[in-house]
């Protein structure tokens, strides 16, 4: 985890602002964990970063285990709110579909995939989810398992408009996802932040590929 640790830890002040012991802890612990890994983060960094006591973090929170669980967890819900934020401006009537489903994931690739909740749970799944299986099923339930479906239904409903030809909205939402993502892979086996500049055109190149598979034949 440590290729991107450094920008992962700049990113951290993005975190929900610490109201109590639980939320500077659960904080902390990103930080922590983003710059460590599991196997290098320890309880007593976590108490230091956060200003806590080792023994509060085991009343609140339990073991390195579950406080890994529960951050994990936490980050999971905040990436997916931030994803259906950005999915209210999804075109559903557009004039234009290509500029307007550009514009989209442009938006969805800013605010829901390489915000700092979206670069964290990505490297979190490669990094450490052979060591917690479980956590699959948690980022499956409130990730690609609510994120998915949902693309597919706005893709769904511009098929039955006449904007697209589709014959399975499932499929077509994750060659969508997949699409946007194939860079931004790269850039994480390579350790290398995306920059802001390049997002544009990564989603331009997405949705112009995408679109060839899927625009009505005339």
């Amino acid at each position: 985890m440590k290729n991107s640790s450094a920008e992962l830890s700049r990113d951290l002040d993005t975190w929900p602002p610490a109201q109590n012991k639980r939320q500077a802890i659960l904080n902390a612990a990103a930080d922590v964990f983003a710059q460590e890994g599991f196997g290098g983060a320890s309880i007593d960094a976590i108490a230091a970063r956060a200003g806590v006591s080792r023994q509060t973090i085991y009343n609140q929170l339990g073991d390195k285990d579950n406080l890994f669980k529960v951050v994990v967890a936490e980050i999971t819900d905040r990436s997916s709110a931030g994803f259906f934020r950005v999915l209210d401006t999804f075109p559903v009537a557009p004039r234009d579909i290509e500029t307007e489903l550009t514009q989209f994931s442009a938006q969805l690739l800013r605010k829901a995939i390489c915000d700092p909740n979206g670069r964290w749970l990505r490297k979190v799944v490669e990094t450490e989810g052979a060591r917690f299986p479980e956590l699959f099923e948690t980022w499956k339930e409130y990730g690609p398992g609510k994120k998915y479906p949902a693309i597919a239904a706005r893709l769904a409903q511009l098929a039955h408009g006449g904007y697209l030809e589709i014959d399975d909205p499932a499929l077509a939402a994750r060659q969508y996802m997949a699409l946007l993502a194939t860079d931004l892979r790269y850039d994480q086996q390579i350790g290398r932040q995306t920059p802001e500049s390049e997002i544009d055109q990564m989603a331009a190149n997405a949705t112009r590929t995408f679109l060839r598979a899927f625009t009505p034949k005339r």
